[in-house]
């Protein structure tokens, strides 16, 4: 009967134990930052095609324009950046889980387009980036005559 109570009283030290070093790994990814979203990508975008025009829209919570640089080059848009830490100097942060970062993203484009007529917005924390269509490659209405 007593073998039983210390077989059950060291099981549960064992337990306490693992819960104690589950606790530290999870502090530890607690201190180091964010993780990167699921997608694998910072930021996460979406890509359409609207017929006239591709949309791209990225998710960029905290970046300010001035901290944003986007360019066309050929057939590759190219999306780069920073978050910067918003903590006023002299102070500490007591906990940061929006960490600032960098970050760089390069698409192909499928179809060409015309550079003059592309443009951005940054409103909440979304970027709306809109590249019009070259006109070879838009879609044409082809009228049919009746006879």
């Amino acid at each position: 009967m007593f073998g039983y109570r210390n077989d059950f009283d060291r099981t549960l030290a064992i337990m306490d134990q693992l819960r104690r070093r589950m606790d530290r790994v999870f502090d530890d990814v607690d201190r180091s930052g964010a993780p990167e979203p699921a997608t694998g990508g910072v930021p996460p975008v979406n890509f359409h095609d609207t017929g006239n025009a591709l949309v791209l829209q990225a998710d960029l919570p905290g970046v300010r324009e001035a901290d944003l640089d986007i360019s066309l080059e050929k057939d590759v848009l190219t999306l780069a950046g920073q978050r910067k830490s918003d903590v006023p100097e002299g102070y500490a942060a007591y906990r940061q889980e929006r960490a600032p970062f960098r970050f760089s993203r390069s698409f192909a484009l499928p179809v060409k387009v015309d550079p003059e007529k592309t443009s951005a917005v940054l409103q909440d924390g979304v970027l709306t980036v809109t590249l019009e269509k070259a006109p070879e490659v838009k879609p044409r209405q082809i009228a049919v005559a009746v006879r």
